[in-house]
């Protein structure tokens, strides 16, 4: 069963991102959202970990939220793809779960 793991919190902040990576099934799917799309910037401590969760997961931030942070996709690491709203809704729709980590 395919998932989408949405994660909104910043990784600075809270564990939820962590949490999230550590359990997440390969083949699922994981979208930043909100402050979490720092963790989304190269260069950052989460770079190497979000890598390496590529390998099993599909990787998403939502491209709104990154330039509302002054980001864009040069920053980026290039393991993401960026979603705009018609594409998160489009992300919810073709997963069979949503798991929103808090």
């Amino acid at each position: 069963m395919a998932t989408l793991n949405i994660v909104n919190k910043s990784p600075f902040e809270k564990l939820s991102l962590e949490q999230c990576l550590n359990r997440a099934a390969a083949g699922s799917s994981l979208l930043l959202t909100e402050d979490a799309v720092n963790a989304a910037v190269s260069g950052t401590a989460f770079a190497a970990r979000l890598s390496e969760a590529a390998k099993s997961l599909t990787l998403y931030v939502l491209q709104p939220d990154l330039a509302a942070r002054g980001f864009n996709d040069a920053t980026l690491l290039s393991e993401f793809t960026t979603v705009d709203y018609p594409g998160f809704v489009k992300l919810v729709t073709e997963h069979e779960r949503v798991h929103s980590w808090l």
